[in-house]
């Protein structure tokens, strides 16, 4: 980075002297000789930086890269706009560290605020924070903001992700809170199954929508049944979704979480993503991580600054719902660029593409020979097939250059199309599909 200047060799001495040290190695004077290492590293010698890159290079070809995607589950190939990658590329917002400072961090600071105040838009909540880590952990830090000394047990549906699931379960594993999990039917949460698991000391209900396996769940039908019991209702959704779905504010969701991969964040081997989190200003001091808000400083001119930061993650840790003090603050603002960029046209035009063409795949692989899993659910962009040997069709479309969707089991098959795929895309992987079946 242009503006960093290391220091020198003469500088570092300066700096131990000053510090009281002879010399690095110095520094590990109280450390135990039994544990220090006296023979070097068993790494290669140093390259040059042509050296290296052809050796990186080497080790990418390996890579099997697809230009075709049809697979989904919690990360999704959406088209960017080149705007998000020059502005989110800018030095001072890639080199940027925690903006405590607000003098000198406006910048970053309306960044987040801006994304902040499109997540409440998304979502139709009230408040949303500057985000979490991605939408699993998210789903787990929502859920401890609904438990208290009375009601600590926690349900889930189990159309939710299991890798959601799975991070819900280790948070709750390390404070001893019981976890349940509420049974589905065809393809949806079993509403009646809800109202048997619906206790005194339950604190809340985790649902995704759409879930798992792409089916719309009946989310204001499960949000009266819950706030019936004095539950909470927490909605993991996906944010493109909501440009044409209802919004967790109009089902009368109490949390809004979800995965902020889809907005402007390239698919990138797995990460880093961004968790989104938004609520009602009566869970606001809940809401666990960092708030920008707006001001004006001592010239009446608009300003920004960390507020709700005296937090107990800070000064009272012991009693902390929450050990999170911080955000994925770059990918948050590829969030609001995108957004800005889409727009609020832009972006059902991104759903509604994503719908459509997930329904067109759906129709021809039922042609080619399929069965859907669930049978009258609608659904998204997401759905199920049923096959005789799904692994069989996945490594048929695989040696096509074409990226299938992710086997649930041996007959399964969870697809997705986004608006980045094209009919002769579709049209193509159903003819594979259909000789593989018939073959």
């Amino acid at each position: 980075m242009g503006s960093y200047v290391p220091n020198t060799a003469r500088q570092q001495e300066e700096m131990l002297r000053e510090c009281g040290f002879a010399g690095f190695e110095d520094l590990y004077r109280d450390i135990p000789e039994s544990v220090l290492r006296k023979d070097p590293l068993k790494i290669p010698e140093a390259k040059s930086e042509l050296e290296v890159r052809r050796i990186v290079e080497g080790l990418a070809g390996k890579n099997q890269i697809f230009r075709t995607f049809f697979r989904g589950a919690g990360a999704y190939h959406h088209y960017i706009p080149a705007i998000v990658n020059t502005v989110a590329g800018r030095e001072e917002f890639r080199t940027a560290y925690t903006p405590y400072q607000a003098e000198i961090s406006q910048g970053v600071l309306q960044s987040i605020f801006e994304y902040q105040t499109d997540i409440c838009e998304l979502t139709g909540m009230d408040v949303s924070n500057a985000g979490v880590y991605d939408g699993a952990t998210a789903a787990a830090e929502a859920c401890e903001m609904c438990r208290d000394r009375k009601r600590s047990r926690i349900l889930v549906s189990e159309t939710v992700d299991p890798k959601i699931l799975s991070v819900v379960r280790t948070y709750s594993f390390g404070r001893n809170v019981e976890v349940s999990l509420v049974p589905q039917k065809n393809g949806v949460t079993d509403l009646e199954a809800l109202s048997a698991h619906l206790t005194d000391d339950t604190a809340c209900l985790l649902m995704q929508q759409p879930n798992f396996f792409g089916c719309l769940e009946p989310m204001r039908e499960a949000a009266d049944l819950v706030h019936g019991a004095k539950v909470k209702l927490i909605a993991s959704c996906n944010p493109i979704s909501l440009a044409v779905l209802q919004t967790p504010g109009e089902y009368g969701a109490d949390i809004a979480v979800g995965e902020g991969q889809p907005l402007g964040i390239p698919l990138s081997f797995g990460g880093p993503y961004l968790g989104f989190m938004a609520t009602g200003a009566k869970m606001m001091r809940q809401l666990p991580g960092r708030i920008v808000g707006e001001t004006v400083d001592s010239d009446e001119n608009r300003a920004f600054v960390l507020t709700l930061q005296a937090r107990e993650q800070h000064i009272r840790r012991e009693k902390a719902s929450s050990n999170i003090c911080s955000n994925e603050a770059l990918c948050a603002l590829r969030a609001g660029v995108y957004l800005a960029a889409m727009g609020p046209e832009g972006l059902k035009n991104a759903a509604t593409q994503s719908a459509s063409k997930a329904h067109y795949l759906q129709e021809k692989l039922v042609e080619a020979g399929f069965e859907t899993a669930f049978e009258g659910q609608e659904f998204f962009h997401e759905f199920v097939t049923v096959c005789a040997d799904a692994q069989a069709v996945l490594k048929a479309l695989a040696q096509e250059g074409i990226l299938g969707g992710l086997a649930l089991d041996e007959h399964r098959i969870l697809w997705c199309a986004t608006e980045m795929n094209t009919r002769e895309e579709i049209d193509r992987t159903a003819q594979i599909c259909k000789e593989v079946i018939r073959a």
